[in-house]
């Protein structure tokens, strides 16, 4: 099963610190492991102080306040831009036609000038999985896996994000049990 474009949403009994109580977008699921950023950890950072410690100029006050979020363990000193439309920029890995996950600073620099509209997530670090970690991790129930959708990362405030996802499979966060089992 590729679980590119999907959520994992953290079971009640995650373990790792890093993933507790966390949404996570998977941008990319192949054989070789998957890559993917929690879209519900904000930091305490905004794209103003980001932009400002990184020396690009920000003209486009509407996005000033947005924070940027940790994406996960792997890399936290570099950006990593989730985005929509998926646009056409340097270091681009386009998820699909409508989602892209950009690593370079064109994009921060053509939004920060107010240059293009994008809907944007901007995250310190990223989640990565080994060759078969995450199908283990899936069998361990670490995870639930839903089909991502794209109004809860970007139309939704971050501490809505978890639970709309776990409302789009009919479940509840506070009803989730801490011992899943298989069926």
């Amino acid at each position: 099963m590729n679980l590119t474009h999907h959520f994992l949403i953290a079971m009640p009994q995650m373990d790792d610190p890093n993933f507790a109580r966390t949404l996570t977008y998977v941008a990319e699921h192949s054989d070789r492991g998957a890559l993917g950023v929690i879209v519900n950890r904000p930091i305490d950072m905004d794209l103003a102080s980001l932009f400002e410690r990184i020396d690009i100029p920000l003209t486009n006050e509407a996005i000033a306040r947005q924070p940027v979020f940790f994406g996960g363990p792997v890399q936290t000193d570099r950006g990593f831009v989730l985005h929509r439309p998926a646009g056409d920029w340097s270091a681009t890995l386009s998820v699909n036609d409508e989602i892209g996950m950009t690593s370079s600073r064109d994009i921060l620099e053509a939004v920060a000038g107010g240059l293009v509209e994008q809907d944007i997530l901007v995250t310190l670090g990223y989640a990565g999985w080994d060759a078969g970690q995450l199908e283990q991790e899936l069998a361990d129930n670490a995870w639930l896996t839903t089909p991502a959708d794209p109004t809860i990362i970007f139309d939704l405030p971050p501490e809505e994000r978890l639970a709309a996802a776990m409302q789009s499979m009919g479940i509840d966060f506070a009803h989730l049990s801490e011992d899943a089992g298989h069926a």
